[in-house]
């Protein structure tokens, strides 16, 4: 969706940003996912290039490189922040609603997951939207894909499955 032919297009800023509440590297975030996932953007929101961070010891989620330009918080959301969660349910995947513990449940109850397959093949029907969804903006898939890997190598959920 970017435009490099804009008047702010994503060509005249930098790749990552630092997060202003602790450092992080963060990348760039469309400004359509900022505008569909805050709670209540203000009225004079300025049209400015926005930062994901994904930290997750930090309130902050979305921040622009303009100090005049607010700083959105988990609390500004309208969906949980996977990547800052620690309490289940922490969503992987926003377009198709799976959790960690829906891979952990299927990896416990069958011994594999198919989640990641099957979020492919709903990529390929053509839909996600990611863009709108996701506070990332990206696509799920490397958090699905990264975290089905976690809980094959958790001791506690190999266990689970021997079990059952």
């Amino acid at each position: 969706m970017s435009d490099c032919c804009s008047a702010k297009s994503s060509c005249d800023v930098p790749a990552v940003g630092a997060c202003p509440a602790n450092g992080a590297r963060s990348k760039r975030v469309d400004m359509l996912t900022v505008k569909s996932l805050v709670r209540q953007l203000p009225l004079s929101m300025p049209n400015t290039q926005y930062y994901f961070c994904e930290s997750q010891d930090c309130e902050v989620v979305y921040f622009a490189l303009d100090a005049q330009a607010p700083v959105f918080r988990r609390a500004d959301l309208l969906v949980r922040v996977g990547a800052k969660e620690i309490e289940d349910p922490i969503p992987v995947c926003y377009c198709f609603g799976f959790t960690r513990g829906d891979i952990q449940a299927e990896i416990i109850n069958t011994g594999r997951s198919t989640i990641a397959a099957r979020i492919s093949a709903e990529i390929k029907a053509d839909n996600c939207a990611c863009e709108v969804k996701n506070p990332s903006g990206k696509c799920c898939l490397g958090t699905v894909t990264r975290e089905t890997q976690n809980c094959l190598l958790n001791p506690l959920v190999a266990a689970a499955n021997v079990a059952v």
